[in-house]
């Protein structure tokens, strides 16, 4: 059967994962399209008339082409029925964990991420600002999860597979998350669902050439 989804993806991306993710938890039969972003494929014209955005992800449905993990991530929730939020209530607060994560988890921790793991000789002062900037997310969602299996809801929704898109990178970031228990035990939460895989086993481009780290 040919997959109905295709994702265009590479291993390294966080923000791909979330979609990987959800595809793999819901058993949903999709491929990866292997985005070779290191090499320069997204700065191409043929990538940019893909996403003009120039961005990975970008999941393929049929016809339809969608950027952006968060708005992938509502999609799937719809076409799949799982994942969602149960009411208005719960859709609005996925909705402010999703802008969140995108805006402050996300962005701080994938940048630290980067710097520190990717780039060679990053400037010190550039990369201690967003290590702490990536600690007090990284605080904001432990406190959150106090005394609650789940973001939201006592299950697991949408904002949950947004929030750790990379956070299973936690060698790479140089993070202990004994040091941030609620966060710990989330994760292996997330672990413990049918499907789980680690980005570096649900994605194409692992390991990176010499060259590229």
């Amino acid at each position: 059967m040919a997959p109905e989804y295709t994702l265009y993806c590479f291993a390294q991306s966080g923000n791909a994962y979330k979609a990987a993710l959800m595809l793999a938890v819901t058993g949903t039969n999709w491929t990866p399209r292997f985005v070779d972003y290191f090499n320069g494929e997204t700065r191409t014209p043929a990538y940019r008339a893909i996403n003009v955005m120039g961005e990975v992800p970008v999941l393929e449905h049929g016809s339809r082409r969608l950027a952006q993990s968060g708005v992938m991530l509502d999609y799937l929730a719809e076409k799949t029925g799982k994942f969602g939020a149960s009411d208005g209530d719960e859709r609005r607060e996925i909705l402010g964990w999703l802008l969140y994560d995108n805006h402050k988890l996300t962005s701080y921790t994938a940048t630290y991420r980067f710097l520190r793991t990717f780039v060679t000789d990053p400037n010190a002062t550039l990369l201690e600002e967003f290590r702490k900037r990536a600690e007090v997310a990284w605080r904001v969602l432990n406190a959150q999860l106090e005394g609650r299996a789940f973001v939201v809801a006592n299950r697991p929704t949408i904002a949950d597979l947004s929030l750790c898109g990379y956070l299973f990178f936690d060698d790479e970031i140089g993070v202990d998350w004994n040091d941030y228990p609620h966060v710990r035990d989330w994760l292996a939460r997330i672990r413990a669902l049918p499907g789980w895989a680690h980005p570096y086993d649900l994605m194409p481009g692992h390991p990176l050439p010499a060259a590229k780290r």
